[in-house]
């Protein structure tokens, strides 16, 4: 059974700094994408950064320059640096891991981690 565990997050102040952490556990073959996504309460949940296989990365508009998203493979591990932390940044923020094996592809989201930026 996969299971992602994440760590990192919790309140800090406006201009602070947090870095998120996410490890995999269980058997994943062949790990493609792994991504941040973001929810507040009454919206949907929308991607933040993600992380491909051979290092390409993307980044929403509102983060870029300020949140740098990197992995370690032998780890099966994703983080999130994020910078210069703003009130909008509030947010449970999900990680995702995506595979694709024999043709299937599998998504796997871990439990959601709260941060809280004050002004």
């Amino acid at each position: 059974q996969v299971q992602l565990v994440e760590s990192g997050g919790g309140l800090v102040q406006q201009g602070g700094s947090l870095r998120l952490s996410c490890a995999a556990s269980g058997t994943i073959f062949s790990i493609d994408a792994m991504g941040w996504y973001r929810q507040t309460p009454g919206n949907q949940r929308v991607l933040v950064a993600v992380i491909m296989a051979g290092g390409g990365t993307n980044y929403a508009d509102s983060v870029k320059g300020r949140f740098t998203i990197d992995r370690d493979n032998t780890k099966n591990t994703v983080y999130l640096q994020m910078n210069s932390l703003k009130p909008e940044d509030t947010a449970v923020y999900y990680c995702n891991v995506n595979s694709v094996f024999l043709g299937a592809e599998y998504d796997y989201w871990g439990q959601g981690t709260q941060v809280t930026v004050s002004s």
